[in-house]
């Protein structure tokens, strides 16, 4: 393994240690919506922190190669991605944050019944399955499960286009659950995005491993 292959190899392998993070992060998230937890929502919040230093090093490592090694073909496609691919993962450590800050500053926790008749339990789930599938597909170079991320990412935009009329039957089924409704509508939003965030991830993986780039390809195709 020459120079270049050991960069490659650890920036790799910060980039999974970043994922685990970020889903660390999500799940702490979770748990905390589920549970109430307001000082589980609180360390989450304090780790964010952490998810910000690693993807300016991840980002610093990645200008470093380029500029030392001049990769080419795959391992230029690769650090590119990589790039990209921290971004994204930074985005949806803040939509962790974003939603334990709604638990934090909530003044009532959130009803069980209420999470599942607003299918927010099952988005959260779906989107919690597809972030780690996204880093199997990049530890694994799995094209094949990388495209089929945009397939699922349809249950999350699916609930979310719902989600209006769905949190609109539990104020009126009890108008007292208004504030509480409104910060689950929230954090459907917020799971939607990490959907997207998850599809560009795909993307990128897709680019680096095939050389293709999908990204506006079907709009390109509809105005051929």
């Amino acid at each position: 393994m020459n120079q270049l292959e050991t960069e490659i190899s650890a920036l790799k392998s910060e980039l999974v240690s970043m994922w685990i993070l970020v889903q660390s992060q999500f799940n702490k998230a979770k748990e905390a919506m589920i549970q109430f937890d307001k000082d589980l929502a609180r360390e989450v919040l304090i780790k964010e922190k952490r998810v910000n230093s690693f993807e300016l090093k991840i980002d610093r490592d990645c200008e470093n190669i380029l500029a030392l090694y001049c990769p080419v073909a795959i391992d230029l496609r690769f650090l590119l991605a990589s790039l990209k691919i921290n971004t994204n993962l930074e985005r949806i450590g803040d939509i962790a944050a974003g939603i334990a800050k709604y638990i934090v500053e909530s003044p009532v926790n959130f009803d069980l019944e209420a999470l599942e008749k607003s299918q927010v339990l099952r988005m959260y789930e779906e989107a919690v399955n597809i972030l780690m599938d996204t880093r199997t597909a990049f530890e694994k170079e799995d094209t094949v499960l990388a495209r089929s991320i945009f397939k699922r990412d349809d249950v999350l935009d699916q609930i979310n286009m719902n989600a209006a009329a769905n949190i609109g039957e539990l104020i009126r089924d009890d108008i007292s659950n208004i504030n509480e409704s409104l910060y689950i509508l929230s954090i459907i939003r917020k799971l939607e995005r990490v959907g997207d965030q998850s599809m560009n991830i795909a993307e990128e993986i897709i680019f680096y491993v095939e050389a293709k780039i999908l990204k506006h390809a079907e709009s390109n195709n509809s105005a051929e």
